[in-house]
């Protein structure tokens, strides 16, 4: 039988997506859609015919547009880009939605309503290394446009894109300078020790339930790293921010100051495993080393060793024996409850009661297999705490937390981010500043860079203990995540500081940065308006209080000092936020 023959034509692919849609969703999800549906109604979609344009398909933070010419295509991005500039310049929005655009012209497959194919693969990694609220394109569509559209674009160099066998020049829209626009990320110096970003790894499984699985090798194999003294280690939490999208490893070498990049792959089919690894050099993306383990299930941690010895061995050819050896991790005795704690971590951290449900019943069925698991004990003292503060200081759940992080600083010895967080949880749930402090240097003394224990120990300090090294920790902690989730408590611990120190327009300001870190967090909007009031700001805090009762209407000032914190300010602070609810 002769072979079908396969509809192709030429075209010019679109493909766009909103900047830090998990992030805005996160905050306000209902508020994101109804905004994200009003701006493709009023603005968007109705654009699109007037340039000969066909919407392939919508993808909740994106779309893919079919048009027939590459300067169609072109216009119809500068005018979106252009319209929504304007749309944020009436301020009418706290957290504006803002787009990626990439544009390729090239060959396309024809599947009914849907394309494949190379040029649209293009289209999408080059929309991932586009600037917030930027324009890239290809070179081909670059020839193609030249002197007919509005907007100059300017070379912004090859990019080896994910899954692109050849490097693709890339041409960025060059907007006046006056935009509002995202600024990009700036570019961090390098730390005086090598320095490591360890990527999400892509789950080659074509199952989404093994998402969790890649990132639990990653979770290991970052933590193995940074337990090795001489290199610097970028956390989980800021690495993970570039997961699904294509980067120019160049890029990440600048927004998290670092000088290798490690990427790599899991394929998990029954019980083998595949792991493809490769180290890059972040200023020029030249490759250093590749390697691939396959196995049986029961040899992953032993896979995740010889990476991480791999690894290091081509950082430091000297590297010394011992420093391997003390990078290995207290493993579980059940691989069953190490796959139940890879699966909670997505869940955690959570801003209310209700959202940590399902990653608290993976981490309770974890310890049903193995008690002495440390790390599950930490999350899920973490997770009871949270539902103490935030659920209404249910005196069971605060023994139970309490009970669980005690469990952790007992079996988990050398692990430094269950130290970390069950210290956090000591101190919040049994006001034992001593306990809370010894665990946060000793996980520090275990591992330098683990910046959960630098959020946390910030946290603790800035309440109880030295507010010199609260305001240390926390400026360590997002050097070594920037874009962690938990960067508000770092916020959280220098606006802590500086309120104990009477500075209140400092303080105001630091619990201001928490609250566009996490603008879900209410505590720390009840600390701004307490900080404004004390400087004598009484209306600018008002705003701030209608917030916090709409975010809240249940608030109760005494979470603000729940830990036992603040003990020489309590009356200061108890007066400054009763008087402004």
């Amino acid at each position: 039988m002769a072979a079908v023959r396969l509809q192709r034509r030429l075209a010019a692919i679109m493909s766009a997506d909103v900047v830090g849609y998990s992030r805005l969703m996160g905050a306000d999800e209902a508020g994101t859609v109804s905004r994200l549906n009003a701006l493709r109604r009023e603005l968007i979609d109705s654009a699109i015919a007037a340039h000969s344009g066909r919407i392939v398909k919508l993808m909740g933070d994106g779309a893919l547009v079919e048009f027939a010419s590459a300067v169609d295509a072109v216009a119809y991005a500068i005018e979106i880009q252009r319209q929504l500039r304007e749309h944020d310049a009436g301020g009418s929005e706290v957290d504006p939605i803002r787009f990626r655009i990439g544009i390729n012209v090239g060959d396309i497959i024809i599947e009914g309503e849907d394309i494949l194919g190379d040029g649209v693969n293009i289209a999408a990694r080059i929309e991932g290394v586009a600037e917030s609220g930027g324009i890239s394109i290809s070179e081909d569509t670059w020839r193609q446009v030249q002197g007919k559209v509005a907007v100059n674009f300017v070379d912004a160099g090859e990019h080896s894109l994910k899954n692109i066998a050849r490097p693709v020049r890339v041409y960025r829209a060059e907007f006046d300078r006056q935009s509002t626009a995202e600024p990009a990320a700036p570019t961090l110096p390098l730390p005086d020790k090598p320095s490591i970003a360890v990527l999400a790894f892509q789950n080659m499984s074509g199952d989404p339930e093994q998402e969790y699985f890649a990132d639990g090798i990653v979770d290991d194999i970052t933590t193995g790293l940074a337990r090795i003294n001489w290199l610097f280690v970028i956390a989980r939490n800021s690495s993970f921010v570039y997961k699904d999208k294509a980067i120019d490893v160049r890029q990440v070498g600048r927004e998290l100051g670092v000088r290798y990049v490690l990427e790599g792959g899991v394929r998990k089919a029954g019980n083998r495993v595949r792991i493809t690894t490769q180290l890059l050099e972040a200023e020029t993306g030249a490759h250093l080393w590749a390697d691939r383990y396959d196995g049986e299930l029961q040899d992953i941690f032993d896979f995740q060793d010889r990476i991480t010895e791999a690894i290091v061995g081509v950082i430091e050819p000297n590297i010394r024996r011992a420093e391997i050896e003390r990078a290995r991790r207290k493993r579980p005795d059940s691989l069953g409850a190490y796959d139940l704690y890879l699966r909670a971590l997505p869940h955690f951290p959570f801003d209310m009661p209700e959202d940590g449900k399902i990653g608290m019943e993976f981490l309770e069925e974890a310890l049903k297999i193995d008690a002495n698991y440390a790390p599950a004990h930490a999350y899920l003292a973490w997770g009871l705490e949270m539902r103490v503060v935030r659920g209404g200081f249910n005196v069971a759940d605060a023994e139970a937390g309490a009970r669980h992080a005690r469990a952790a600083l007992d079996h988990g010895g050398d692990d430094a981010t269950a130290l970390g967080i069950a210290s956090f949880v000591i101190l919040h749930l049994s006001h034992d500043f001593a306990a809370a402090s010894g665990a946060i240097a000793r996980a520090l003394s275990l591992n330098g860079s683990c910046a959960i224990a630098l959020y946390f120990g910030a946290h603790i300090h800035s309440l109880s203990g030295d507010p010199t090294k609260a305001e240390n920790y926390a400026l360590r902690a997002l050097r070594l995540s920037p874009f962690d989730p938990l960067c508000f408590v770092a916020h959280f611990a220098l606006g802590n500081v500086r309120f104990r120190e009477r500075r209140y327009d400092d303080s105001a300001s630091s619990y201001a940065e928490g609250v566009r870190a996490n603008p879900r967090f209410s505590t720390l909007y009840a600390l701004q308006a307490a900080a404004l009031g004390m400087a004598g700001r009484i209306d600018a805090t008002k705003p701030i209080s209608r917030r916090l009762l709409e975010l809240e209407p249940t608030f109760r000032t005494c979470r603000v000092r729940h830990a036992g914190s603040f003990r020489r300010e309590r009356r200061r602070l108890d007066r400054a936020v009763y008087n402004l609810l």
